[in-house]
């Protein structure tokens, strides 16, 4: 390449076409919507994330928009069944923790202590988000509570004295013997609410006792 005799022509030759390059890329950037925002009308107004909603048996499956994904949201609103079933468990439950009261002191096996142990610290908890439920839906726990008759699994009052002058291995097997049917009673209680019942927090916490109960109860077995 030979130098032109006018010292700026070269320059002018070959920054011309950079200056051309730089400036449409320029403009190409202005034309381009940033980011969320100044896009077109079209892309401003378009709908928000669709939501895929499984059909009936036998049908497709059908794309919904969130708005009206809601909309079909079934109605969980409590029934009866879901009243009456946090009543009594709550009943139910605050029996099963007088008798695992009666375990650090009167059982013999360590197995049986601290099966108690962590039956006290399940079933605590479940009945205070029990009596939030309750409150929650207007409704407070029963004073009183249910007639122990009513409830499957309940140690009568003389069971109840007799596990209390227990001591020893006499004890050990005596809580067992009642709290397998008490653990029994719940699990009745529970499968029969998740038939009858309409609220989705009451069938979670329904789902939660079966499910621990029934393994405490194979635990017990293999212990007495």
């Amino acid at each position: 390449m030979h130098r032109s005799t006018d010292g700026n022509v070269l320059v002018m030759k070959v920054a011309l076409p950079l200056v051309i390059a730089v400036g449409a890329l320029a403009l190409g950037g202005c034309d381009a919507a940033p980011d969320g925002g100044g896009g077109d009308a079209n892309s401003r107004s378009r709908p928000g994330p669709s939501v895929i909603a499984p059909g009936k048996p036998g049908e497709g499956a059908e794309t919904l928009s969130a708005k009206d994904a809601q909309k079909r949201r079934p109605d969980d609103s409590p029934n009866s069944a879901d009243y009456a079933y946090a009543q009594m468990m709550i009943t139910h439950h605050t029996q099963a923790l007088l008798m695992t009261e009666l375990a650090p002191k009167r059982a013999e096996s360590g197995q049986v202590k601290r099966l108690a142990e962590r039956i006290a610290a399940a079933q605590g908890p479940e009945i205070g988000a029990m009596e939030g439920w309750l409150n929650s839906h207007g409704r407070e726990r029963e004073s009183g509570g249910h007639q122990h008759e009513a409830m499957p699994g309940m140690a009568t009052e003389a069971q109840l004295r007799t596990l209390r002058a227990a001591r020893g291995a006499a004890f050990d097997e005596l809580f067992l013997k009642l709290m397998i049917t008490h653990h029994q009673g719940a699990v009745t209680m529970a499968t029969d609410v998740l038939s009858e019942g309409n609220n989705v927090q009451v069938e979670e916490m329904a789902n939660d006792v079966v499910a621990q109960q029934t393994s405490e109860i194979g635990r017990m077995r293999k212990m007495s």
